[in-house]
């Protein structure tokens, strides 16, 4: 039969105080209280020991004793000697104490208004810091390209190609026919009341080259690459490669920074282009199933309106989308932390940033074109 835990106290010597360990000590038995052992550390004890030759076994019950006992004794200054612990107890207790013990969700008092102000100032210096010196490196690694000096390998350069354009089509294509889709029906439920259903192309084309085909590709991009971006180089900075890039006197940005941001320039145009076609062939489906419109009518019909300097303007914000979700994605990575928590908030706020980027640079660019 399993003995009940227990101890008992032995004062060797006046300064000292011996407590014997004995029996179960697990969850399935009620354990001693600790207040006779507290009240045995009066001043005259100097040191604590322990015994645990009749201890049977144990497990969490007898850590939150000693732990109690331990915090105890430290507030006293006693010293104590845990070689008479089984060795497994000992280890435990020693990873109880290097943990610190976290104090992010515990209450706290409202700091000072001129507290919160200078952190806050602290904060936007640093960040406006780490943006300036981001960009300058990249200057410089554009710098360093047009002068014939590469600081990447361009067989990296072509992979970034061919994952942010060909790797990114089916879903392009299917965002991209789905979104002239819901333009073309929602244009032909007004226009059919007038009878100018053949308007429905004007509608798809001038919608899509515009503004859909660029804000839709920018959008699918910013959360499929720059999220991408962003968890690689944070994934890189946990495991202290970039570290390792710059004790070897390489740059991280030119190496790994610029030839993801020139993938994303030149493939996010020709996605646009080839978002604009998927959403005119996407309209002419309802244009052809719900208007009695044939495909060749549609087609010329949405010919005929765009303009070429309509079709330049969606690529021109298309360039800017790409350049913005390169830097936004690669600035977030380049920013993280040492923890997979970081790496998650560095791809979480990439995707934010490029998002944001995207429709206040879409209203700018909007706005000048139509002044």
């Amino acid at each position: 039969m399993t003995a009940q835990p227990g101890f008992t106290l032995q004062r060797p010597q006046p300064e000292a105080l011996t407590v014997d360990l004995e029996g179960a000590w697990t969850l399935r038995a009620l354990p001693p209280q600790p207040a006779a052992l507290l009240a045995a550390l009066d001043e005259t004890v100097r040191r604590l020991a322990f015994t645990s030759d009749k201890l049977e076994d144990w497990d969490t019950r007898l850590l939150i004793f000693l732990k109690t006992l331990l915090e105890e004794a430290a507030v006293r200054d006693i010293s104590v000697d845990r070689t008479g612990l089984p060795p497994g107890v000992q280890r435990l207790l020693a990873l109880s104490e290097a943990v610190p013990e976290k104090t992010t969700y515990g209450a706290t008092g409202r700091e000072p208004l001129v507290t919160r102000v200078g952190r806050l100032t602290l904060n936007i210096s640093g960040q406006t810091r780490d943006v300036a010196t981001f960009t300058g490196e990249i200057l410089l690694g554009f710098w360093s390209l047009f002068t014939g000096k590469a600081p990447f390998k361009s067989r990296d350069f072509f992979y970034f190609v061919q994952n942010c354009g060909v790797d990114s089509l089916p879903i392009v294509s299917l965002i991209a026919v789905l979104v002239g889709v819901i333009l073309s029906f929602v244009g032909a439920v007004q226009l059919q009341m007038f009878g100018a259903q053949i308007y429905v192309a004007n509608l798809v084309g001038l919608g899509m080259v515009l503004e859909m085909g660029a804000l839709m590709s920018g959008v699918i991009i910013a959360g499929r690459i720059g999220a991408s971006y962003a968890a690689q180089l944070g994934t890189m900075q946990v495991n202290e490669e970039i570290d390792a890039l710059r004790t070897m006197g390489i740059s991280p940005v030119g190496f790994l920074v610029l030839p993801r941001m020139l993938a994303l320039m030149l493939m996010l145009p020709l996605l646009c282009v080839y978002a604009d076609i998927m959403g005119i062939l996407g309209g002419s489906l309802i244009g052809v199933t719900m208007l009695d419109l044939s495909l060749i009518e549609f087609l010329e019909q949405a010919r005929k309106t765009i303009k070429l300097g309509q079709f330049g303007q969606g690529i021109l914000k298309a360039s800017v989308f790409g350049v913005l979700i390169g830097y936004a994605g690669c600035l977030r990575g380049m920013q993280c932390g040492r923890s997979a928590l970081a790496v998650g908030e560095a791809t979480t706020s990439a995707v934010v940033t490029s998002i944001v980027l995207i429709v206040v640079s879409d209203s700018i660019i909007t706005f000048f074109l139509y002044r």
